[in-house]
C-alpha cells in the first residue's frame, strides 16, 4: 500500500475496508453502509469468517441494470474460503442469509478463481446435481482453451455450489447431518480433504 502511494502521490486516497489490520485503512465501512466511487454506489456487506474483517462489495450504477457483487475471500465459483478466523455459523450467514438475498442476476467476482477443482467438489458431494455436472463440463472447456470462468451469478450458485446448498438431502445425507449449520462444516472439512 505504501508503494501504491508513493506511485499515485495518493497520500488523499480513499481505503475502504473493513479491519483496522488494513495498511493506511482510512475509511472503516461496517455492514450495509454505502459509500460512491465515481457514480457507483458500494454497498458494504460484513462477511466474516476467512477473516473477521472482511467485507464483500455490491456494486450498481445509476445508468446499467448490471449489479455486481466483489467476493474476495468469502464467495468463490462452486465454494468458499476457509473459516480461518471464523465459523461454520458465520460462513452459513454469509453466503446463505447475507449473499443470498442479493438479486439472482447480480453478477459474482471472487478474489481467487478455483472454479475447476470446486466443482469437481461440488460433483463429489452432490453427485445427482446436473447443473454442477453441465457447469464442471463448461469449466472443463473452458480450462482446455485457457479462458476465464468469472463471473458468476448469485443464482448459479444457489444451484452449484455445495456451501449455498446446506439444505440439499443429498449433500445432508453425504455428510451425515441436517442442522444447517452442522452441514456447513462438514462440507468444509470435507473439502479441505478432498484431493479429486
Amino acid at each position: 500500500m505504501a508503494e501504491f502511494r508513493k506511485i499515485w502521490q495518493a497520500d488523499e486516497a480513499e481505503i475502504y475496508g473493513g479491519d483496522e489490520r488494513i495498511d493506511h485503512l482510512n475509511n472503516r465501512v461496517d455492514h450495509e453502509e454505502k459509500f460512491t466511487v465515481g457514480q457507483m454506489e458500494v454497498t458494504a456487506l460484513k462477511t466474516p469468517c476467512h477473516t473477521k474483517g472482511h467485507i464483500c462489495y455490491y456494486v450498481t450504477h445509476p445508468d446499467s441494470d448490471s449489479r455486481i457483487v466483489l467476493t474476495g475471500d468469502t464467495l468463490f465459483i462452486a465454494g468458499c474460503g476457509k473459516f480461518f478466523e471464523g465459523t461454520a455459523a458465520e460462513m452459513h450467514r454469509n453466503l446463505n442469509e447475507v449473499l443470498a438475498k442479493l438479486p439472482d442476476d447480480t453478477l459474482v467476482y471472487p478474489g481467487h478463481e478455483y472454479t475447476y477443482s470446486n466443482l469437481k467438489f461440488a460433483q463429489h458431494i452432490e453427485p445427482g446435481n446436473e447443473n454442477v455436472r453441465r457447469k464442471l463440463e463448461w469449466a472443463s472447456r473452458c480450462r482446455e482453451r485457457d479462458e476465464p470462468t468469472v463471473p458468476s451469478t448469485i443464482a448459479e450458485e444457489k444451484e452449484i455450489n455445495p456451501f449455498m446448498r446446506t439444505s440439499s438431502p443429498e449433500i445432508q445425507k453425504k455428510v451425515g447431518a441436517t442442522d444447517l449449520i452442522e452441514v456447513m462444516a462438514r462440507v468444509r472439512q470435507a473439502k479441505n480433504s478432498f484431493r479429486g
